[in-house]
Order: C-alpha cells, then sequence, then structure tokens
C-alpha cells in the first residue's frame, strides 16, 4: 500500500508491504524495519506469514528507499520520528494507537528508539540482529562514500556465515544481497543511502537510555555466526533493558546477520512465539 505522510520537506508517499491483506482495526498491527541499503523485501517470509496469521503488516521503505519518496533519514532519531508520524497518520486509522515493532540492523536502532518515544504505543519490540555502540569501522565508512560497490561487496561477505550455503537448492543469499545493495543505492541518485545509513548507525549514542525508557517486552533475536553485530555487542542492551526492570528474552539462531535469509525459519518462529 501507498500512503502520504507530511514531512519538512513537505509529503511524501511511503510504501508499506501488506502481505497482501487489507487494513483491519480489529487485528494487530506489525511493522517491519528494515537495516542499511535494504527494503520491505528482506521480510519477505517473516511478513507474509504474519499477514495471514491475524496481524496487520505494514514492512515499509524507510524515506528515500526504493518505492518510498521523501528524504532519507539522517540519524536514527529522525527515522525514530517518521515511525511515530507512520503511526500517527496511516489512513483508515484516525491514528495507530498500538503496534509491535521489529527492527533489523540500523532498524533495530529506529524500532528501540521509536519504542523510547512512543511507550505505551508499543505493544512488542523485537531487535534483529543488533548491539550498541553500532560503530561502523572507519576503513568501511570510506569505502560506502567513495567506493560503494566494494562497501556493498564487503558487506555481503561479513553479514554471512558462509558464501556456499550446503544442499545446492534454493536462492543464492549472497546474489540477492549484493543485487537489493545495488538497487537500492541506484535509487536514490541525491543521497548515498549506504554512507548515510552506516553514519546513522555510527553517531547513535541513545541505546542504553532507550533501554530504559521503552515499556514494551523485548526480544533479541542474535546470528550465533553474526561477523557485522556481534551478540557479545548485544550484552549492553540487554543488560540495561534488565536493569530498568523490563521483560527481556534472547533467542540465538544459526548463522550471521542477515538472519531473515540465512535462518528464515528460525527467525520467523522466534518472532512468532514472541508476538503470541
Amino acid at each position: 500500500m501507498f500512503f502520504e505522510i507530511t514531512t519538512p520537506q513537505g509529503t511524501a508517499r511511503i510504501y508499506a508491504y501488506t502481505g497482501g491483506k487489507p487494513f483491519d482495526a480489529a487485528k494487530p498491527t506489525a511493522i517491519f524495519i528494515h537495516g542499511v541499503l535494504c527494503d520491505h523485501s528482506v521480510w519477505a517470509l517473516q511478513s507474509r506469514y504474519l499477514a495471514n496469521h491475524g496481524w496487520n503488516v505494514l514492512a515499509i521503505d524507510l524515506p528515500g528507499h526504493c518505492k518510498s519518496g521523501g528524504a532519507a533519514p539522517k540519524s536514527v532519531e529522525e527515522a525514530a520520528a517518521f515511525i511515530a508520524q507512520l503511526m500517527d497518520e496511516l489512513p483508515g486509522t484516525k491514528g495507530l494507537q498500538k503496534a509491535a515493532l521489529i527492527g533489523h540492523s540500523w532498524g533495530s536502532l529506529i524500532a528501540m528508539e521509536a519504542a523510547a518515544r512512543l511507550k505505551q504505543r508499543i505493544s512488542h519490540l523485537v531487535l534483529v540482529g543488533t548491539a550498541f555502540p553500532m560503530k561502523v569501522s572507519p576503513a568501511l565508512l570510506d569505502s560506502a562514500l567513495n567506493t560503494p560497490e566494494k562497501a556493498i561487496a564487503m558487506v555481503n561477505t561479513f553479514s554471512r556465515a558462509t558464501l556456499s550455503p550446503p544442499g545446492g537448492a534454493g536462492s543464492w543469499v549472497f546474489g540477492a544481497g549484493m543485487a537489493l545493495g545495488r538497487r537500492v543505492l541506484a535509487g536514490n541518485t541525491g543521497t548515498n543511502l549506504l554512507h548515510a545509513g552506516f553514519t546513522a548507525c555510527d553517531n547513535y549514542a541513545g541505546g542504553e537510555a532507550a533501554m530504559a525508557e521503552a515499556s514494551a517486552p523485548m526480544l533479541f533475536v542474535l546470528g550465533e555466526q553474526d561477523q557485522m553485530t556481534s551478540p557479545k555487542a548485544a550484552k549492553g542492551l540487554i543488560a540495561a533493558a534488565q536493569a530498568a526492570g523490563k521483560q527481556v528474552k534472547v533467542q540465538m539462531i544459526p548463522n550471521g546477520h542477515n538472519q531473515m535469509t540465512e535462518s528464515p525459519d528460525e527467525t520467523l518462529f522466534a518472532i512468532r512465539d514472541f508476538l503470541a
């Protein structure tokens, strides 16, 4: 579905994948938030399943990404403000009063910051492949700015537990990731979305404060072999949430950083069971 929201730069046309289902106010709603140089399609299996099992699904393209217009967010805070605006202005809802937020990587930072701001309006908070601080190496930031094709290859290499999954059947996740990154980057000629997204991750300083402010139950879905956001790098967030008395669950799953494509069933079942 497409809908329009008001931004400081004017009206922006935003896209959200709904799993082919119309919005039903009687059902709970889940908002899926993608990571750097991605779009709604990274959540294909998980969002489609929920859409067919009792949930409204909004798997968004962030502003300035792929099917969504508007200016790309320059920071986690700016993207979190967009999530709040999406909930306030979603057509046919008179303001979406409650939703679950499910974010991957950069999207997990956006989800936690939005949850801290929206508090009781967030029913569940799912953080997939998260870390704090989510620092990006200077070499990768430089490559993202000056040699983005090389940076896309680096990211997709380090985001996979293996470049040759066993079995020889199914999709080639590395090739699919490369193609998606190139497509997203080419889709916005005014902003280098790779460098902008990594800079937003690198600059974000509000993770532990967000854990204290968010009121929703939290699920951390962490890849056992994640080289981009190591499970160890989420320990501070988990400890901050627990210290603040939050309801916290940690689910370790196989493979690397792109859990939704490398371990799609395990990621889906972790989210499904938590939401249930």
